[in-house]
């Protein structure tokens, strides 16, 4: 793969890049292939973490990259030395940006950096004092995306594109996931610099493999090997807390000290994208949570000012590049009845999702997390449908046996908005239970039914496990691995389906324990849940389809596939020896 490593001098750089302007060096390094990040390094003026005039804010970097009709504003930031996570450096004269080209072609860009007074939070209009760098020009050329490239970087970023599910943007795959929930202060890791020391992921050392990612001699090995497992096992999310300073693990946190709110620990944060870079590798969406219940009013008071745009910039200019990250406005967002009913307001939420939105150039999926129950959770999200700058909900459900329905609601309310949201299954109940390991609930019955199955076939663009009490303590991912593998049955299964193109037909079901999930009347699923037998109506007379069956345990079908025509129903007898579990049968219209 051709890579682009260019240390641009002056002399070169007026005659290969077209500048204008005597400035200093500047390098850049990746890959020139779609879907793949590239780097800019620029040598700016020497700084540090905890200057006087904060560096942070008080210095704007951004970069216009254009590629024909498309363009995008892409925000840079202060690196300190520019390899801090080896160095752990908190001063230097390097400043960055991360681009993620989606398509072929040529590429120019454009280099605004200028300071002033808060300029890093100010309106675009606001233009400050030019310095250093600023106005450099030049292009480049992206070819096409590395088909043989790992995980995301060969399919390229996942959008949301009006539907129920998001979408590669080069290689047009829809997505749809299965992870973990747990533990939430993923980033809690004991090897990142300046972090209290929670989480070591001991158990996940001997995942590690020779080649994987590693900084200041061998840390990281833990969590790169734990996302490793993970990957083993096809899990292909993880939900993690940005910032949960006041809440329930107060140990991630992305600035210089817990206290501290406007000045950011360069060298943590290039530990962290070094774990994001291997997610991408892998495959894995990054669910970002950028605060929870407890703290949503830490940063301006629960508004969107100072503090809290600086902290989403900084959110967006690290790491906004990676192919897959879904935004989390906050974690049981909204007034909580167990903690006094503080929160933010309606206004407040709309105001800070608007203003991510607007600095986010690949516009990521945004979500909002829900509380577990009825009336906060209808009372607080339904104002927000119809927001074109909100494009899913993350659901939080404490009793499993409502998910199916609850899936449902909120899939029929967005469409009637006519913004149709994803909605996706993020946290099962009671708080204390979730997902228990394997040897105290080997089977997962309940789950795989009611949260598992239940979202998917009512449509849910996936599904998240919180591990309940050994939510913030998790340290071995194979604590649960039956209820992966479970998961990774489902989304097999899934994926074998033109599940995006297929919707919830429940009606055409008559039994109280069956669901059905449907394209047009071409094919037909029906999960049968407890009973022998479940009765269709099909709109589709005469029609001749195929039968087969699957277990949805253990992911095997059963031998016994038969032709049935459509005479006004169809009875669907469970097969022989299949008493008492749940099945899977899907129906397939035989073309005539």
């Amino acid at each position: 793969m051709k890579k682009i490593l260019w240390i641009i001098l002056f002399p070169l750089f007026l005659t290969a890049f077209n500048s204008c302007s005597d400035h200093a060096p500047f390098i850049f390094e990746g890959e020139t292939k779609c879907g793949q990040p590239i780097t800019i390094v620029f040598e700016g003026p020497v700084t540090s973490e905890m200057n006087e005039n904060n560096p942070f804010l008080n210095y704007r970097l951004n970069v216009l990259f254009v590629c024909e009709t498309d363009t995008f504003l892409i925000p840079g930031y202060f690196a300190a030395d520019g390899k801090a996570a080896e160095t752990s450096q908190n001063a230097g004269n390097k400043w960055k940006v991360h681009f993620t080209p989606y398509k072929a072609g040529k590429w120019e860009y454009t280099v605004s950096f200028q300071k002033g007074e808060n300029i890093a939070v100010s309106n675009l209009n606001y233009s400050g004092t030019p310095d250093a760098f600023d106005g450099i020009k030049g292009s480049f050329q992206i070819e096409e995306a590395d088909k043989n490239a790992p995980g995301f970087l060969s399919k390229g970023m996942l959008r949301y594109n009006g539907k129920r599910y998001l979408q590669h943007s080069v290689s047009g795959d829809y997505f749809i996931k299965g992870g973990t929930d747990s533990p939430e202060n993923f980033l809690a890791y004991a090897e990142f610099d300046n972090t209290p020391p929670n989480h070591y992921y001991a158990p996940h050392v001997c995942d590690w493999k020779t080649g994987d990612p590693t900084w200041q001699n061998g840390k990281g090995k833990g969590i790169i090997g734990s996302l490793n497992y993970l990957a083993l096992q096809k899990m292909n999310v993880v939900y993690m807390l940005t910032m949960n300073v006041m809440g329930d693990g107060d140990d991630v946190y992305p600035w210089t000290s817990r206290n501290e709110r406007y000045r950011f620990d360069c060298s943590k944060l290039d530990q962290w994208n070094i774990v994001f870079d291997h997610f991408d590798r892998l495959g894995i969406v990054m669910h970002l949570v950028t605060q929870e219940n407890e703290n949503q009013l830490l940063l301006d008071a629960g508004f969107t000012d100072i503090q809290r745009k600086l902290y989403y910039r900084e959110l967006v200019a690290r790491f906004a590049h990676h192919n897959g990250i879904i935004w989390n406005m906050g974690e049981e967002n909204g007034p909580a009845p167990w903690f006094d009913n503080l929160g933010q307001t309606l206004k407040q939420r709309q105001t800070m999702a608007e203003y991510l939105r607007s600095i986010d150039p690949y516009r990521h999926l945004i979500v909002f997390h829900t509380l577990p129950g009825h009336p906060e959770q209808r009372d607080y999200i339904l104002p927000l449908l119809g927001k074109k700058y909100i494009d899913g909900v993350s659901l939080q459900n404490g009793n499993v046996k409502d998910i199916h329905e609850e899936v449902k609601f909120w899939i029929r309310k967005s469409h009637e908005k006519e913004w149709q949201w994803i909605v996706n299954l993020d946290e099962i109940g009671p708080w204390y239970s979730g997902v228990l390991p394997d040897s105290i609930d080997p089977g997962h019955d309940t789950i795989r039914v009611h949260a598992l199955w239940g979202a998917l076939m009512a449509g849910a663009a996936g599904t998240e496990w919180y591990c309940g009490k050994d939510d913030l303590k998790l340290e071995d991912f194979r604590s649960r691995e039956k209820m992966w593998k479970q998961t990774s049955i489902a989304l097999d299964f899934f994926k074998s389906l033109p599940f995006y193109e297929m919707t919830c037909a429940d009606e055409v079901v008559i039994s109280e324990n069956a669901w059905c999930f449907a394209k047009d009347t071409e094919l037909y699923v029906i999960y049968i849940a407890q009973e022998k037998t479940a009765i269709l109506n099909l709109s589709e007379k005469n029609a001749e389809y195929k039968l087969s069956w699957f277990n949805p345990a253990n992911g095997k079908y059963l031998k016994n596939e038969i032709n049935i025509c459509n005479k006004g129903e169809i009875i669907l007898n469970y097969p022989e020896n299949y008493q008492g579990i749940d099945l899977v049968a899907i129906l397939k219209k035989i073309s005539p």
